[in-house]
Formats: structure tokens, sequence, C-alpha cells
């Protein structure tokens, strides 16, 4: 009889519950890596960057920023981590690029890999255990956006993805990954400075809706698992004091556009537990909104929101602090950030730290972060920033 050694806390991540039966209305889906903060700038924050100031890493959280970026291209890399205490060998590995084409357009690639690590697989012959081979389980998205800056203050942008999904449950060789497509929209509006008492301040907004697409499915006839389509909606308040020193404080929501778990029960009528529904992402999307058991009060429970802030010296160094909340009974994902940033000319390096502020513990607990991201060009001086002189 085949098996394979997987860690108990990797198959809590990975190994989605869609198809059973659960005593929890905990939302889950497939290829949850996508939910991960892959910048240590973001994870400093609360893990948050819809409405924040544009950065090489804005393909994860909205493309539509990257048309007020200062510089006319980057490229960012980081890696995470992820349940370090542990394991020595899971991580997320993202890489990513942008360009502006003129000053009303852009464009952004990017490629994340999670690995699961290495996992060993054996035969049991008798009473003896005879090693098969190792496999090394992955996920994997490929990202393309466009952003079109439609006035001097508001842009639109839109990004396709590639999601792959290659999570061996045996040894067998046939065994074939899940792969579908993924669509994203956002938009962002970045203000003029204005006098807010005796300083000047800029105000942000974005939104995006992320990961719009068809279900995963790994064994033919087999459960369907959803993808995280995402709505993010956030602001943010730049006050700037002087040439050299400013501190952005923002405010984000998101909410899984996937369906709730519903109640199961058995042929006794006894509830069994709660399921998600089997039906398309189209649909799950627009009922996502009022298909909570409890009612808006359960739908209120299903967002998070994160708040942070970041001060700026001299645009070579950055302190950062954040919070991000989710409701006891749809996760338990409360922490505090910490985050720092030091520029060169040519490149910044960011670093940030996690402390859980929740009785269930947090996989990115204790891990340091780092991404690091290069300025292939000069900087393209902002209106903003001449304005606040």
């Amino acid at each position: 009889m085949r098996y394979y050694i997987l860690l108990l806390s990797v198959l809590f991540m990975c190994v989605q519950k869609i198809s059973a039966q659960s005593n929890s209305r905990v939302i889950t889906t497939g290829v949850p890596f996508l939910l991960i903060t892959p910048d240590a700038r973001s994870a400093g924050m609360g893990e948050l960057g819809v409405a924040t100031s544009a950065d090489v890493y804005s393909q994860q959280w909205n493309p539509a920023k990257y048309v007020f970026s200062e510089k006319s291209q980057g490229v960012g890399i980081s890696y995470t981590p992820y349940l370090s205490k542990l394991v020595d060998d899971i991580f997320l590995a993202n890489v990513t690029y942008f360009s502006k084409n003129t000053e009303r357009s852009a464009w952004g690639a990017s490629l994340k890999y999670f690995s699961l690590g290495d996992i060993q697989f054996n035969d049991l012959i008798g009473n003896t255990i005879v090693q098969q081979g190792i496999e090394r389980p992955n996920e994997l998205t490929l990202d393309l956006s466009y952003g079109l800056l439609l006035n001097e203050k508001f842009s639109l942008a839109v990004a396709g993805r590639f999601i792959r999904s290659d999570l061996k449950v045996s040894s067998d060789m046939d065994a074939t990954p899940a792969s579908t497509l993924g669509v994203d929209i956002a938009a962002f509006y970045q203000g003029e400075t204005f006098n807010l008492g005796s300083n000047r301040a800029i105000m942000r907004h974005g939104l995006n809706i992320s990961n719009i697409g068809p279900r995963l499915k790994y064994d033919e006839g087999g459960q369907k698992n959803y993808i995280p389509t995402n709505l993010r909606l956030g602001t943010g308040l730049e006050l700037i004091f002087d040439p050299n020193n400013a501190i952005n404080f923002n405010f984000e929501m998101n909410k899984l556009l996937v369906p709730s778990p519903v109640e199961v029960f058995s042929d006794s009528g006894e509830l069994q537990g709660y399921q998600q529904p089997d039906i398309s992402f189209l649909k799950g999307i627009f009922e996502s909104f009022n298909d909570a058991p409890g009612g808006f009060n359960e739908e209120l429970k299903e967002i998070t929101w994160a708040v942070g802030a970041e001060y700026i010296f001299q645009d070579s160094f950055a302190l950062r602090t954040g919070y991000f909340n989710e409701s006891l009974q749809k996760g338990s994902r409360r922490f505090i950030t910490l985050g720092a940033g030091f520029s060169l000319d040519f490149a910044t390096i960011d670093i940030s730290y996690l402390f859980s502020s929740s009785r269930i513990r947090n996989p990115l607990e204790n891990t340091l972060r780092f991404s690091l991201n290069f300025n292939l060009t000069g900087g393209i001086q902002a209106a903003e920033n001449e304005a606040s002189e």
C-alpha cells in the first residue's frame, strides 16, 4: 500500500477540505498560496497594498498603480519562508517586472512559485518500508497586466493569470496537475497634493477584484476547487511634512468572492457539518454577498480588514507597522507586523516580521521576510513631489 509523509500543518494549508464535510464555516479554496503576501513592504504594513503608493510589487495588489510610478521600469525579487519553525524547504518565491511604455500606460509581469518541500514516497511490504522516491509538490502562477491612465488622477488595469497546481497524492508517474486561468480587474485613484493644516497631503484609493476564473479539478469526476477570487478595497492618506519626511496611513478590506459553506444534513435530519455548494464560479461570485447561513451578520464576519502606516525619510529609509484582523469564526488570523526598508540609488531592500495576536498560530509567525527591487532606469519626478517642496 502506497502512502506519503506530509506534515499535518502543510495539509492544513494546501490540501483543501472543500470536498469533505466540516463543522467549520471557514471559507476554503484551492491554491491558497495566492493569498500569501509576497513582498516585505506590504507585509510590514499589515499585509495590505491595494491603495498604497506604486512600487514594483503593485502587480500583486493593484496593477493600475503602475502608471503612477516615479520609475519607468523595475524588477523585484522576494523570498518568503513558510512554516520555517518546522521545516526548511517550504517557501514562496516571486519575481516581478514592470515597465511604463508612456506616461499614460504601463505593463507588468510576474512569476510566483510555492514549493511544499520534499515528500518521501514509500511502499509497505510486510513490515518493511521500502523507499520509492522523492517528489516536490508545487504550485505556480504566471501573470501579465496592462494599465492605462484615463486622466491625471484615475487609472484602470486588467491582468491575466495562468495557475498551475501540482499536488501529488501518490507516487504514480501519471498523476496530473490541475490548471486554470484567472483575471484581475483593478482601479486606482491618486489625487493632487492639497493643504492639510500646516502640511501637504495626497489621497489614494484602490480596488481590485482578483482571480476571477474557473475552478480547479485535480481528478476526473472529482470535486472542483474554487480559486481565491478576492475583492480588495482600500484607501490611504500620505502626509508630507517637508521634502525629507512623510508618513502614509492606509486602511484595507478584503472579502473572498466564493460560496460560503452551507449546512449538510443526514437522511434523519441531523446536522452533519458544512460544505461549499457545487455551483459555477460566476454564480458563486454573485451569491457570495448574500449566502452565509447566519445572514448579514455572518457576511460581515467574512470581511477581513487591515491598517498600516509607513514613515519615509528622504526616500532612502522607511519604518512600517500594521495590524490584520479576521473574525474568530472565519479563520482567526490576527497579527501585528513590523517592517523596514533601505534604498540605494539602484536598489531597495525591505524586511518584515509578524507577531500573532490570536490563539491560532500564524504559519509566518516569527519569520523574517525579505524582498529586493532594482530600479533599472532613472526616476520620473512626479508633480506631487514638486508641489510639496
